[in-house]
């Protein structure tokens, strides 16, 4: 299990805001913490629109990316404060010149967006450094997703495929749970679930359908600024999916065998009930159903189970009310 903590754009370009939050996340269990490396004169251009207009301050989408941008000292110090704090630095990049920069600070895994799946200039850039490839599918058709595989195992990259639904924040009914056997099922590869759910349940669900690497969106508080606030998981959130994940690991790592319940067997005698009289009876008398009662523990009398053998026989002996009926009790034991 792999969890990685995506923190995107929500540093909104302050690197005293990114380093902070790669200390509230070191104590969260998750493996790596996530970033998206924009270079917004390789990547955009004025005529690219807001997916949302939420920015009071930038006129254009590329001039928020260029509030996005680190410097390549910025970024590796970044990168170093994470690994200081016992997590992995993740990276996904959105031109070709972002990997050269990704290269130098020497990263070991390569997150590929929904966006750019159909990027094949960025792939052939991306699998000819032989690194691990993460690939989100949200955005992406079956044939679309056969061809993106294909790209990369063509040239021998390790790769991780992701459910995702390109929503913020998706709801229920689009998280695409029954996807993950999908794509198992058609490409037996490692299968991921990318969330922007906002809460903990749809991971901790492809969990137990055999997802094995998590990724969602981190912010400090969902009111904060940002296009993904809404969409991400609070610090203490993170804390409770980690859990949760884990104890879905656990679970999942240690099957139970129904077939042998001797372990319960202790437990069984606690429990279980044998089986009583519930008035005074004289010997001689037919016993009925509504003469009988199932009392604890097992074992000082018929076992509860086998009431039916019973009915219709007659008692041998005065039982008083609530006493536990024994074979013996019975004329034809």
């Amino acid at each position: 299990m792999y969890i990685i903590a995506e923190i995107g754009q929500a540093h909104e370009g302050s690197l005293g805001i990114a380093h902070s939050y790669i200390d509230a996340l070191a104590g969260t269990s998750i493996d790596a913490i996530k970033w998206q490396m924009h270079i917004a004169d390789a990547e955009s251009s004025v005529e690219e629109p807001f997916r949302v207009k939420f920015s009071y301050e930038d006129d254009r989408r590329i001039d928020y990316w260029r509030r996005m941008e680190f410097t390549l000292e910025q970024w590796r110090g970044i990168k170093e404060h994470c690994e200081e704090k016992g997590m992995e630095f993740i990276c996904s990049p959105f031109s070709n010149a972002a990997v050269d920069a990704l290269e130098q600070l020497g990263v070991s895994k390569y997150k590929i967006g929904s966006g750019e799946v159909n990027n094949f200039l960025l792939l052939e850039k991306i699998c000819k450094t032989g690194k691990t490839v993460l690939l989100s599918s949200g955005m992406s058709s079956y044939d679309e997703l056969q061809e993106a595989v294909e790209f990369v195992q063509s040239h021998g990259n390790e790769l991780v495929l992701f459910q995702c639904t390109t929503a913020y924040p998706t709801e229920a009914k689009d998280w695409g749970l029954n996807v993950i056997a999908e794509l198992k099922n058609k490409f037996d590869l490692p299968i991921g679930f990318s969330d922007h759910s906002g809460g903990i349940t749809a991971c901790t669900a492809a969990a137990a359908l055999g997802a094995s690497y998590f990724e969602f969106h981190v912010v400090f508080d969902k009111r904060m600024f940002g296009p993904d606030a809404k969409a991400s998981l609070t610090i203490d959130e993170t804390k409770d999916l980690c859990t949760a994940l884990h104890q879905v690991e656990t679970a999942l790592s240690h099957p139970i065998e129904k077939s042998d319940n001797s372990r319960f067997t202790e437990l069984k005698g606690i429990f279980e009930k044998s089986l009583a009289v519930n008035r005074d009876m004289k010997a001689g008398e037919v016993i009925s159903m509504e003469d009988l009662e199932g009392k604890k523990p097992k074992g000082f009398g018929l076992d509860a189970s086998k009431f039916r053998s019973i009915i219709g026989e007659k008692l041998n002996k005065d039982l008083k009310a609530w006493s536990f009926l024994k074979e013996e009790d019975i004329s034809n034991g």
